[in-house]
Protein backbone atom coordinates (compact mmCIF):
# COMPACT_ATOMS: atom_id res chain seq x y z
CA UNK A 1 0.00 0.00 0.00
CA UNK A 2 0.94 3.83 -0.79
CA UNK A 3 1.72 5.65 1.87
CA UNK A 4 0.98 8.99 0.94
CA UNK A 5 -2.44 7.57 -0.72
CA UNK A 6 -4.60 8.29 2.83
CA UNK A 7 -3.13 12.07 2.49
CA UNK A 8 -3.73 11.97 -0.97
CA UNK A 9 -7.32 11.09 -0.58
CA UNK A 10 -8.00 13.63 2.00
CA UNK A 11 -6.90 16.23 0.03
CA UNK A 12 -9.36 15.25 -2.95
CA UNK A 13 -11.98 15.04 -0.48
CA UNK A 14 -11.23 18.49 0.67
CA UNK A 15 -10.23 20.32 -2.49
CA UNK A 16 -13.76 18.95 -3.64
CA UNK A 17 -15.50 21.02 -0.46
CA UNK A 18 -12.95 23.56 -0.85
CA UNK A 19 -14.07 24.22 -4.61
CA UNK A 20 -17.73 24.52 -3.62
CA UNK A 21 -17.35 27.04 -0.33
CA UNK A 22 -15.16 28.86 -2.48
CA UNK A 23 -17.23 29.45 -5.14
CA UNK A 24 -20.73 30.25 -2.99
CA UNK A 25 -18.36 32.35 -1.03
CA UNK A 26 -17.21 34.34 -3.89
CA UNK A 27 -20.66 34.44 -5.38
CA UNK A 28 -22.14 36.06 -2.28
CA UNK A 29 -19.12 38.45 -2.10
CA UNK A 30 -18.10 36.98 1.14
CA UNK A 31 -14.39 36.04 0.74
CA UNK A 32 -13.15 38.26 3.26
CA UNK A 33 -15.46 37.24 5.76
CA UNK A 34 -14.87 33.23 4.91
CA UNK A 35 -10.66 34.38 5.35
CA UNK A 36 -11.33 35.96 8.51
CA UNK A 37 -13.10 32.72 9.53
CA UNK A 38 -10.56 30.41 8.15
CA UNK A 39 -8.28 32.12 10.68
CA UNK A 40 -10.67 31.54 13.31
CA UNK A 41 -11.22 27.72 12.78
CA UNK A 42 -7.49 27.14 12.09
CA UNK A 43 -6.71 28.99 15.69
CA UNK A 44 -9.70 27.02 17.51
CA UNK A 45 -8.35 23.86 15.60
CA UNK A 46 -4.61 24.60 17.21
CA UNK A 47 -5.94 25.20 20.84
CA UNK A 48 -8.48 22.78 21.13
CA UNK A 49 -7.79 19.14 21.80
CA UNK A 50 -11.61 18.78 22.28
CA UNK A 51 -11.97 19.76 18.71
CA UNK A 52 -9.55 18.15 17.01
CA UNK A 53 -11.40 15.02 18.88
CA UNK A 54 -14.75 15.72 18.02
CA UNK A 55 -13.80 16.06 13.78
CA UNK A 56 -11.36 12.67 14.21
CA UNK A 57 -13.64 10.42 16.35
CA UNK A 58 -15.41 7.53 14.71
CA UNK A 59 -17.10 7.13 17.91
CA UNK A 60 -19.23 10.02 17.49
CA UNK A 61 -22.38 9.40 15.10
CA UNK A 62 -23.00 11.88 12.08
CA UNK A 63 -25.47 13.46 14.37
CA UNK A 64 -23.40 14.22 17.04
CA UNK A 65 -20.71 15.70 14.71
CA UNK A 66 -23.30 17.65 12.98
CA UNK A 67 -24.12 18.97 16.32
CA UNK A 68 -20.94 20.08 17.57
CA UNK A 69 -19.80 21.88 14.24
CA UNK A 70 -23.08 23.60 14.07
CA UNK A 71 -22.38 25.10 17.99
CA UNK A 72 -18.73 26.13 17.25
CA UNK A 73 -20.49 27.61 13.80
CA UNK A 74 -22.68 29.58 15.24
CA UNK A 75 -20.17 30.76 18.49
CA UNK A 76 -17.72 31.42 15.86
CA UNK A 77 -20.29 33.36 13.78
CA UNK A 78 -19.28 31.47 10.55
CA UNK A 79 -20.14 32.63 7.03
CA UNK A 80 -23.26 30.64 5.22
CA UNK A 81 -21.48 29.00 3.04
CA UNK A 82 -18.40 27.55 5.04
CA UNK A 83 -21.51 26.54 7.88
CA UNK A 84 -23.26 24.53 5.42
CA UNK A 85 -20.30 22.90 3.80
CA UNK A 86 -19.26 21.81 7.50
CA UNK A 87 -22.69 20.59 8.03
CA UNK A 88 -22.59 18.53 4.49
CA UNK A 89 -19.21 17.31 5.76
CA UNK A 90 -20.45 16.45 9.40
CA UNK A 91 -23.37 14.75 7.98
CA UNK A 92 -20.83 12.57 4.96
CA UNK A 93 -18.51 12.01 7.58
CA UNK A 94 -15.77 14.12 6.28
CA UNK A 95 -15.13 16.19 9.05
CA UNK A 96 -11.37 14.34 9.65
CA UNK A 97 -10.26 16.76 5.91
CA UNK A 98 -11.06 19.77 7.86
CA UNK A 99 -7.15 21.06 8.32
CA UNK A 100 -7.12 19.94 4.31
CA UNK A 101 -9.87 21.74 3.80
CA UNK A 102 -8.76 25.17 5.79
CA UNK A 103 -5.31 24.44 3.40
CA UNK A 104 -7.24 24.37 0.21
CA UNK A 105 -9.27 27.42 0.76
CA UNK A 106 -6.65 30.19 2.13
CA UNK A 107 -4.34 28.69 -0.89
CA UNK A 108 -7.61 29.68 -3.26
CA UNK A 109 -8.39 32.94 -1.54
CA UNK A 110 -4.82 33.88 -1.84
CA UNK A 111 -4.52 32.90 -5.59
CA UNK A 112 -8.12 35.25 -6.36
CA UNK A 113 -6.20 38.38 -4.44
CA UNK A 114 -3.13 37.59 -6.19
CA UNK A 115 -0.76 36.73 -3.29
CA UNK A 116 0.89 33.89 -1.81
CA UNK A 117 1.52 32.56 1.05
CA UNK A 118 5.76 32.46 2.32
CA UNK A 119 6.12 30.24 5.90
CA UNK A 120 9.28 31.68 7.09
CA UNK A 121 11.01 30.09 10.33
CA UNK A 122 13.57 32.46 12.37
CA UNK A 123 15.30 31.87 15.29
CA UNK A 124 13.77 34.86 16.92
CA UNK A 125 10.54 36.85 16.34
CA UNK A 126 10.67 39.34 13.39
CA UNK A 127 10.07 43.16 13.47
CA UNK A 128 7.20 44.63 11.53
CA UNK A 129 9.94 46.34 9.81
CA UNK A 130 12.06 42.88 9.12
CA UNK A 131 8.86 41.28 8.37
CA UNK A 132 7.94 43.98 5.73
CA UNK A 133 11.54 44.54 4.20
CA UNK A 134 10.85 40.39 3.96
CA UNK A 135 7.84 40.77 2.25
CA UNK A 136 8.75 43.20 -0.18
CA UNK A 137 12.47 41.57 -1.16
CA UNK A 138 10.34 38.44 -2.24
CA UNK A 139 7.28 40.15 -4.21
CA UNK A 140 10.30 41.45 -6.29
CA UNK A 141 11.61 38.47 -6.53
CA UNK A 142 8.53 36.73 -7.03
CA UNK A 143 5.99 39.27 -9.09
CA UNK A 144 3.25 38.41 -6.29
CA UNK A 145 2.18 40.12 -3.08
CA UNK A 146 3.73 37.92 -0.24
CA UNK A 147 1.72 37.30 2.88
CA UNK A 148 3.97 35.96 5.35
CA UNK A 149 3.18 33.39 7.90
CA UNK A 150 5.94 33.70 10.72
CA UNK A 151 7.06 31.16 13.04
CA UNK A 152 9.71 30.69 15.63
CA UNK A 153 12.77 28.26 15.76
CA UNK A 154 15.50 29.28 18.03
CA UNK A 155 17.04 25.71 17.04
CA UNK A 156 17.93 27.93 14.01
CA UNK A 157 20.18 29.59 16.16
CA UNK A 158 20.46 32.48 13.91
CA UNK A 159 18.91 33.55 10.16
CA UNK A 160 15.90 32.17 8.25
CA UNK A 161 14.30 29.45 6.49
CA UNK A 162 11.89 30.96 3.83
CA UNK A 163 9.22 28.18 2.21
CA UNK A 164 7.07 29.73 -1.04
CA UNK A 165 5.55 27.05 -3.00
CA UNK A 166 8.37 24.63 -3.87
CA UNK A 167 11.47 26.43 -2.52
CA UNK A 168 13.38 26.94 -0.07
CA UNK A 169 15.94 29.47 0.59
CA UNK A 170 17.79 28.60 4.11
CA UNK A 171 20.49 31.01 5.64
CA UNK A 172 20.15 29.41 8.86
CA UNK A 173 23.59 29.18 11.04
CA UNK A 174 22.53 25.96 11.68
CA UNK A 175 22.53 24.56 8.21
CA UNK A 176 25.40 26.26 8.04
CA UNK A 177 26.83 24.61 10.43
CA UNK A 178 25.53 20.87 9.35
CA UNK A 179 27.15 21.74 6.02
CA UNK A 180 30.52 22.57 7.57
CA UNK A 181 30.20 19.39 9.76
CA UNK A 182 30.08 17.23 6.23
CA UNK A 183 32.80 19.00 4.64
CA UNK A 184 35.02 17.58 7.37
CA UNK A 185 33.75 14.48 7.69
CA UNK A 186 34.78 14.10 3.95
CA UNK A 187 37.84 15.57 4.53
CA UNK A 188 38.89 13.30 7.81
Amino acid sequence: MDVSEPASISSGIAARYATAIFELAKEAKSLAKLEANLNDLSAALADSAELRAVIASPVLSRDEQGKAIAAIADKMGLVPELRNGLALMAAKRRLFVLPHLIAQLDEMIAEDKGEVKAEVTSAKALTKAQSDKLAKTLKARIGRDVKLNATVDESLIGGLVVKVGSKMIDTSIRSRLDSLQNAMKEVG
